[in-house]
């Protein structure tokens, strides 16, 4: 084996351990440009020799920083338009006439990177006051990348960004501008609340969830992480609640836990299961 082979295994499983993605031989392409910022930072030039740095007893930061320069953190506002039309035409009425008699809803944004996607649909709600007047809309993104959801607690964004899937009576309607960025209001960042969290790890909130968002998560997972991922979704959402899943994935022939709904090529239910076989699951997730 080649050192700079031997290289790219020790970095790819620091990934897999920290995150469940693999660093298969399509994606070796860009780690070195995804570390070009790290190598400045660290006065080094290649992947060998922060390989030898990481091999050292005490680099846990070094580690955490590898794997956040690894990690892909595109997104951008309402990301994949015809997406959320799916969620306003077929997902929010049917939660809205289901959790009627609690006026409540609770949304998860899996893998919400740095924020956009939670707060896409606290937009969506926002410009329906009168049909949501008296509800309660708790919108939760997680990502397990700490730096990623930093910025998403700020909800401050640059002049790029802001311009990225938003019209400008968006923009200006949600947003205001702070020193050259923009900030989020308080009204759609009302909504929402982040957290670092691995999808691997069981859910924040079992059994809580109306919908979950998990787009582009699972791409880089492979069969076993990616069956247990869908696990921890499935121990996370309601027994009538909607999984949307990204445009290159799918449960079908990859878990039992989820079929295809009947709306939508992106979207999913849950296939019911015996209580007596979850509950061990649930008192695990909350010990």
């Amino acid at each position: 084996m080649e050192i700079d082979d031997a290289s790219h295994r020790i970095i790819g499983d620091l990934l897999a351990q920290r995150t469940g993605q693999q660093l298969t031989e399509g994606r070796r392409w860009r780690v070195s440009s995804a570390l070009s910022g790290l190598f400045r930072e660290l006065g080094i030039e290649n992947v060998d020799q922060l390989a030898c740095m990481l091999e050292r007893p005490g680099e846990q930061r070094l580690a955490t920083k590898v794997v956040e320069s690894l990690l892909n953190n595109e997104t951008y506002f309402f990301r994949d338009h015809a997406y959320f039309s799916q969620l306003s035409n077929h997902v929010l009425p049917d939660l809205a006439r289901n959790r009627e008699p609690t006026k409540r809803l609770s949304i998860w944004s899996a893998g919400c990177s740095t924020g956009q996607e939670a707060l896409s649909l606290a937009m969506i709600f926002a410009e329906q006051p009168s049909r949501w007047k008296g509800w309660t809309i708790e919108i939760l993104g997680t990502d397990v990348s700490g730096k990623a959801v930093e910025t998403a607690r700020s909800g401050l964004y640059t002049q790029f960004e802001i311009q990225r899937g938003i019209s400008v009576a968006q923009m200006l309607n949600f947003f205001a501008e702070c020193r050259g960025n923009w900030q989020a209001s308080d009204k759609i960042r009302s909504m929402t609340r982040f957290q670092q969290h691995n999808i691997l790890d069981y859910p924040p909130s079992p059994g809580r969830f109306d919908l979950v968002m998990c787009r582009n998560v699972l791409l880089y997972f492979d069969p076993a992480t990616r069956a247990t991922a869908f696990d921890r979704v499935a121990s996370g959402i309601t027994h009538d609640g909607w999984l949307m899943l990204g445009a290159g994935e799918t449960v079908v022939g990859q878990t039992d836990r989820f079929k295809p709904a009947t709306c939508g090529s992106s979207l999913y239910r849950p296939v019911q299961r015996d209580i007596s076989a979850v509950q061990p699951q649930l008192r695990a997730a909350v010990s």
